[in-house]
């Protein structure tokens, strides 16, 4: 399976790590491999700010709040669509907030990096058609993808 990810750093205010470009492309890939996905992909992710992103929350989702990450997914009825260029499958956009992953790193208690990985595979799951709107057991199946795959990744929380 091959993925090609796309990433943009669209903000100025959070200097990234060396590394976060290869870290959420492992990510991207992790993902795909946890849940079997066999066809070759492609994602695009772009890293914003607060504004950009409480902008695109406002627009598409009618909540005037930033947040921490937003998924686009392109899959209709469980179809998704070919680039026609390089016959990948086009999975979508995920919109990541430098700035609110900052502060949730902080607030949680683990690295910055943790956190992107963390919003990295949430948002591929949104983009292979999870979602947790209702929360209940939709919300804990995708929670403990989410930490299983980060475990996989060396990423996981030491619970005590």
């Amino acid at each position: 399976m091959k993925i090609k990810v796309h990433i943009v750093d669209k903000q100025k205010k959070v200097k990234l790590p060396t590394g976060i470009r290869l870290l959420i492309r492992k990510t991207c890939m992790a993902t795909l491999e946890s849940e079997k996905f066999e066809f070759p992909a492609e994602v695009d992710v772009s890293i914003v700010d607060d504004e950009e992103i409480k902008s695109l929350n406002t627009k598409f989702r009618k909540i005037e709040d930033s947040t921490d990450v937003l998924s686009f997914p392109l899959f209709e009825k469980g179809e998704y669509e070919p680039n026609p260029e390089t016959e990948s499958v086009l999975l979508g956009d995920i919109v990541i907030s430098a700035e609110h992953a900052l502060k949730q790193a902080e607030l949680y208690g683990h690295g910055f990096e943790r956190e992107i990985a963390f919003l990295t595979v949430h948002s591929m799951l949104h983009l292979l058609g999870y979602d947790h709107v209702n929360g209940g057991l939709e919300q804990e199946i995708m929670r403990e993808k989410e930490e299983m795959i980060l475990a996989n990744l060396g990423l996981a929380i030491n619970k005590v």
